[in-house]
């Protein structure tokens, strides 16, 4: 067991997972641009949850209107979701982390089907790394990146340079598979990088940063705190300039995983204009969810409702339960109370209903 050597935590990314899954299955696909989504039929709504290499190739991203990737790759495999076979892979790769608990000391903390930060002391992570995707690979036959970090935010920001390219991007480095980013090299790797390349900023904050001026990575980490804990709010303010800084969490937390939320959504075939059938809908999809919340035996604390309304504008609204709860009535009145703070009029094509576990909620 390695003892000697520094403390580095090495986020674990699995490239393409659930498109690699599918060609796993489906080895005839091999080379040919794969999209799973919704139906896996692009003449009906849905998006995007994963697209291969070959189809990103073609500006195909998650999230996109499954019609609008058909459009710029009419070529490509659309495939339906199959999450129980996504569960499966993915605990045959954590399986092997865990593994490297007994032979290198490692604490492995899973945050979600493709993805684990593993930490460890040791006096070579490269190595490490290396011997993880080898692993991996010859385990399962799917592959994965690792980004090195002296904390969690530089190792989950160092696998997106450990990752090939789709296009190109100046400053992007080739992709080897491996990436370390630490305090010694984090200003001339992220210093004149948009803000937005930082984990835990997106759009609309980035947008923020730049009403304020500041537009860069080290630009935000030279910021004043308290000018921004006044602009921003008191807590978030500052985390933003950390963010900056590469300030974060160092230590692992080596509990089993377990899901933070659960939800379900619908796409509807043709736009709702009834409001009484939106909120029929949402009925529904809470009930569903209430039946997940009762067979993981955990209560939820906090009740989420999205809609998107035509063409495609997605908004998302949630409160907090009065208590924690497992009852399905009271999960699908909170969800119906969210609903109501909707403004309705415009055409919904798609409406979710999410919770999130109590002991999640208290984490923040």
């Amino acid at each position: 067991m390695t003892l000697a050597g520094v403390y580095r935590v090495l986020h674990v990314d699995l490239d393409q997972f659930i498109a690699a899954v599918e060609m796993l299955r489906r080895p005839e696909l091999a080379g040919r641009p794969v999209v799973v989504g919704g139906h896996g039929d692009p003449t009906r709504r849905g998006v995007v949850a994963t697209a291969n290499y070959a189809a990103r190739e073609h500006g195909i991203r998650s999230g996109m209107p499954l019609r609008t990737a058909a459009r710029r790759c009419p070529d490509a495999v659309f495939l339906p979701a199959d999450n129980a076979a996504y569960e499966a892979a993915s605990e045959e790769v954590m399986a092997v982390l865990r593994g490297f608990g007994q032979t290198d000391g490692a604490v492995v903390e899973v945050l979600g089907w493709d993805e684990a930060f593993v930490g460890v002391t040791t006096d070579d992570a490269v190595d490490i790394a290396q011997r993880i995707r080898d692993e991996v690979h010859t385990r399962t036959q799917l592959t994965c990146c690792v980004g090195i970090g002296d904390n969690l935010l530089r190792a989950k920001i160092a696998t997106s340079f450990a990752k090939p390219p789709v296009r190109s991007e100046a400053g992007h480095p080739a992709g080897t598979g491996v990436f370390t980013l630490t305090a010694q090299n984090w200003g001339a790797v992220m210093g004149e990088r948009p803000t937005r390349a930082l984990w835990g900023i997106g759009a609309k904050t980035a947008a923020k940063l730049a009403e304020r001026g500041l537009h860069t990575v080290r630009e935000l980490g030279a910021a004043d705190p308290t000018s921004l804990a006044e602009d921003l709010g008191p807590a978030l303010g500052p985390w933003y300039v950390q963010l900056g800084q590469g300030v974060s969490r160092v230590k692992l937390r080596g509990e089993p995983w377990v899901a933070r939320s659960r939800g379900h959504e619908e796409t509807f075939a043709a736009d709702l204009t009834d409001w009484a059938e939106v909120r029929t809908a949402a009925g529904g999809l809470a009930r569903r969810v209430a039946a997940d919340v009762a067979a993981e035996g955990r209560p939820a604390a906090r009740v989420g409702v999205t809609v998107r309304f035509a063409p495609f504008t997605t908004r998302t609204r949630s409160a907090t339960l009065p208590d924690p709860t497992s009852d399905g009535a009271a999960i699908e009145a909170a969800a119906l109370a969210v609903l109501d703070r909707f403004t309705p009029g415009r055409p919904v094509r798609l409406v979710g209903v999410r919770v999130e576990f109590a002991e999640e909620a208290a984490r923040g």
